[in-house]
């Protein structure tokens, strides 16, 4: 069991995408270094079940909701809650995101465009947007936008992954200024992983024919370290942003890619 050290106690933190794979990974760790965490999901279930996991080993620390980040509207009723069951918010981690079909531009749809929009992009405009007032009461603040390696470098059947990462990353630096320019003290900065075991790999496995093995062999031949990284490899990172460690640290990007940018 890992002890408290205490680096975001006192803060509430508000992470998306909560109930699986990187959101409960930083669940858990905001948690245990004394944060008191709002899980959300559009799977409340699996939220309830990261919340549930949370609290028996740190009591009153988490609550889930459910929460469709492409809904507006819920939007405003789930930070509203959150403020209502822990009296505050002091960091936002817009984490909630979508993979789609590798597929190449001339047979590319839509559909996909539209879902990877959605869930991707605008869900963050809405988080910012309902949760900004509340994280400059609570000051100070940080947003955290998770982005992805594929918001700094392009891949071949991946145009709308890439353009809604890329949109992540350049809006959280639009964030910052607007905040800094206000004299607020709420940060906001992005973080962008490469290859990470989660559910975000499954149709990199599915080319591989199921063999998970394999599709992990194949993805790490461009990376330096050869290897995939962990979900706390990313957790620690949203650790230091949500922490008054990073209060100097705005409009910044991180990349958590084992040397993959430095080739």
């Amino acid at each position: 069991m890992c002890s408290v050290t205490g680096r975001v106690a006192g803060k509430t933190a508000l992470i998306t995408g909560g109930a699986q794979g990187l959101g409960a990974a930083m669940a858990r760790l905001l948690a245990r270094e004394g944060a008191q965490v709002a899980v959300t999901d559009v799977n409340t279930e699996g939220a309830r079940a990261v919340a549930a996991e949370i609290n028996a080993e740190h009591p009153g620390r988490a609550h889930a909701w459910g929460h469709d980040v492409t809904d507006e509207a819920r939007w405003a009723e789930v930070v509203a809650e959150v403020i209502a069951h822990f009296g505050s918010l002091s960091v936002l981690v817009n984490n909630a995101g979508v993979g789609g079909d590798l597929v190449f531009a001339e047979q590319d749809t839509a559909e996909n465009w539209q879902r990877q929009f959605d869930i991707n992009l605008r869900s963050v405009m809405y988080g910012c947007k309902h949760a900004l007032a509340s994280l400059r009461a609570s000051a100070p603040a940080s947003i955290i936008n998770i982005s992805s390696l594929a918001g700094l470098a392009a891949a071949p059947g991946m145009g709308a992954y890439n353009a809604t990462k890329a949109g992540v990353w350049m809006y959280s630096k639009t964030i910052a200024l607007e905040e800094a320019k206000l004299g607020s003290d709420v940060r906001c900065n992005s973080v962008h992983p490469v290859f990470i075991k989660t559910a975000i790999l499954d149709p990199f496995v599915t080319l591989a024919g199921g063999d998970e093995a394999k599709a992990h062999e194949r993805l790490m031949r461009g990376i330096p370290m050869r290897r995939i990284g962990e979900p706390d490899d990313v957790a620690y990172a949203v650790l230091y942003l949500a922490s008054d460690e990073s209060k100097f640290v705005t409009g910044s990007e991180i990349t958590i890619d084992g040397g993959t940018l430095a080739q």
